[in-house]
């Protein structure tokens, strides 16, 4: 290597350290082989921080994040390592997820907050974070994959401070992954021991992976409907928790350190603090309803196809058919040109498109043509597009296509026909560009989850939606007086 090279190189070893060393883990009080000590554990945290904190947003309830900090302080005044500074986050996503990096920091999401069911299931999954952070699995999995690539990494690295910024990209997706099954059990016995130190029942924490699991698989099935990944927490759970018996010694055995003074799990007052959260889309983002798509700020609303599937993405609106096989997708674009539709579309996509046509509704004038351009789909795919002016500096912008070009012909009258559908929203119609929210609701005599999921704003899945966020997934049934949660 050059001189530049190795400075690169004996800087990073002078910041985090010669050699991989030994360290007594708090948890285990076994000896850690480790690459990083307590001041560099610190500083990668704060650098994971702000680099989590670039990709995510906070969720700002004031009274959710003052409920969250309270209960989460209080199981690290029982922990291996009380000594550290905590800090939690509640991050403005609907994912179901937390997470925690190396120096005390500690993150749920709205997501997960809404599909636990009690005080203490919170506790279950914030002492299962604190465990991740006491037994030091975040920095284990760091060194660990330092030591693998020392070589190969310091090349890449500026020198001085930025040198852990940088690391800590390496480290917080590593973490954003999962630690593997033994960290995990790990985490889940030390949390257990947690919330049974500050009086809850560590049952709790099987009720929090049971929920959990539930949505796993729930999200299974809609993530092969509609063509994706499924969302998990980063949790490995291979099995139900009633089937994991090392779970259920995990849980047994923490029951022995339980506090004298017996906590309720506070469901009530759980459900209370979380009612009105945002489910799914937050603030701001739009909210699809039944076959329509609604967005306050931005006043518009557009109308699929009845029984498509519509996703509220971060920078678009994306509808699709059953079969996954049609598609049009909306996005905004900003205007840098006194030009006109057609003219923007001829710039955009080239001059040899077909079938172009003026598009003039009651509120909106444009352009939609045929184009051929690479999709995921393949090269020169076939789709149809259009611009149509919101105003001087903005413009709706459509792209709709088939999977299958024998199927593109047949369905251009459907894709015209949604793009002409665009319009601002009527006075009434506001709220329904609003988030899907948690409701409380008391179970009358003869309610179902079928029943109740007609009053519900999910389009999909309803029932079995509901089922899962009040943990009752696959068959359960309301309990005549008790209360759950709906969606509206």
């Amino acid at each position: 290597m050059d001189r530049r090279s190795f400075l690169k190189a004996s800087t990073l070893l002078s910041v985090s350290g010669t050699l991989p060393s030994c360290a007594t883990n708090p948890v285990t009080g076994e000896k850690d082989l480790i690459l990083l000590n307590e001041d560099e554990e610190a500083e990668l945290g704060r650098a994971s921080h702000k680099q989590i904190m670039k990709a995510y947003s906070r969720y700002n309830d004031p009274k959710i994040l003052e409920y969250v900090t309270e209960l989460g302080e209080k199981l690290a005044t029982v922990s291996h390592r009380n000594e550290l500074i905590y800090h939690f986050t509640v991050l403005d996503s609907p994912q179901v997820n937390a997470f925690a990096v190396p120096g005390g920091y500690v993150y749920i999401t709205r997501g997960m907050l809404a599909y636990l069911g009690s005080e203490a299931e919170l506790c279950g999954v914030l002492g299962h974070e604190l465990g991740h952070i006491t037994a030091r699995h975040g920095v284990k999995q760091y060194s660990k994959n330092q030591v693998t690539n020392i070589f190969t990494t310091v090349v890449s690295i500026l020198v001085g401070n930025r040198s852990l910024a940088n690391l800590s990209q390496l480290a917080t997706t590593a973490i954003l992954r999962g630690f593997g099954r033994e960290a995990e059990l790990e985490a889940d016995r030390v949390g257990a021991e947690y919330i049974a130190k500050i009086g809850y029942d560590p049952d709790a924490l099987k009720n929090v992976i049971g929920v959990l699991k539930n949505q796993e698989e729930f999200d299974k099935v809609l993530a092969e409907e509609e063509g994706r990944e499924p969302y998990a927490y980063h949790g490995v759970f291979s099995t139900h928790p009633d089937n994991d018996k090392r779970l259920q010694e995990v849980i047994k055995a923490a029951k022995k350190n339980i506090n004298k003074i017996k906590l309720d799990e506070n469901k009530i007052k759980y459900l209370n603090t979380i009612q009105g959260i945002p489910f799914g889309p937050g603030e701001g983002q739009g909210s699809s309803r039944g076959s329509s798509f609604y967005h306050t700020e931005l006043d518009f609303t557009l109308k699929f196809p009845k029984g498509w599937k519509i996703e509220n993405l971060p920078t678009s609106v994306l509808g699709t058919s059953k079969d996954r096989g049609t598609l049009i997708e909306l996005t905004m674009r900003d205007l840098n040109r006194k030009i006109s539709a057609k003219e923007l579309v001829g710039r955009l996509y080239g001059d040899d498109y077909k079938n172009g046509k003026e598009i003039n509704t009651s509120e909106y004038k444009g352009y939609v043509a045929t184009v051929e351009i690479n999709t995921s789909f393949g090269d020169g795919h076939k789709c149809r597009v259009a611009i149509l002016y919101k105003n001087k500096k903005e413009a709706f912008q459509f792209i709709a296509t088939t999977k299958d070009e024998k199927n593109f012909e047949k369905n251009i009258g459907i894709f015209d026909d949604t793009i002409k559908s665009i319009r601002k929203l009527k006075a009434s119609e506001k709220e329904y560009g609003e988030p899907k929210r948690i409701k409380l609701y008391k179970v009358k005599k003869g309610d179902t989850f079928k029943s109740l999921s007609l009053k519900s704003s999910f389009s999909t899945h309803a029932e079995n939606r509901l089922r899962v966020i009040n943990n009752m997934f696959p068959t359960g049934e309301p309990i005549i007086g008790s209360t759950i949660k709906l969606v509206y």
